[in-house]
């Protein structure tokens, strides 16, 4: 996808990320965040704070999607990458995940860690853990019946991980 590019988030790109994680936390399909969710707590919660990293992705100088990377625990869990990412549904099926997620291993090498960890995918998300799959991650373990989806009903949240 040449006309897609990832960059740092800036002040000015709030209300375009904005409306994406309204979106994705509305639907309750994806993400474990209270739909309650209003835009101050969502930017406190998104917006990363070094050493982590937010980015967006403009298609077309529109953001379509973002993304947030950073340790996944401190101290001596601190070598463990993580990240979290939100395409606008008008965007998905377009490689935008796929050059978001490529961004975040590529950060988190780039950055000195051993590996990224993610913690809560939902099982029935199949286009996100075929993704992560297919850029190398395993699925080593998986809490059942742990997100209350919208149609399917409980189902499992898989902890997902690649070692660098």
């Amino acid at each position: 996808m040449s006309t897609l590019e990832i960059r740092p988030f800036t002040d000015a790109d709030w209300p375009s990320v904005w409306e994406i994680i309204n979106e994705v936390v509305q639907a309750q399909e994806t993400f474990v965040y209270d739909p309650s969710l209003d835009s101050a707590g969502a930017r406190g919660m998104w917006i990363e704070r070094p050493p982590g990293l937010t980015v967006v992705a403009c298609l077309l100088g529109r953001v379509v999607g973002t993304a947030k990377m950073g340790p996944n625990r401190g101290g001596p869990g601190s070598h463990v990458a993580t990240a979290s990412f939100m395409v606008a549904a008008s965007a998905r099926g377009r490689g935008v995940g796929t050059a978001l997620t490529s961004f975040a291993i590529d950060w988190a090498r780039r950055s000195g860690y051993a590996a990224m960890q993610f913690n809560a995918v939902v099982e029935t998300n199949k286009s996100a853990v075929e993704l992560y799959q297919r850029l190398g991650f395993q699925i080593i373990g998986t809490v059942p019946r742990s997100f209350e989806h919208p149609s399917h009903g409980r189902v499992g949240l898989h902890l997902m991980h690649l070692e660098f």
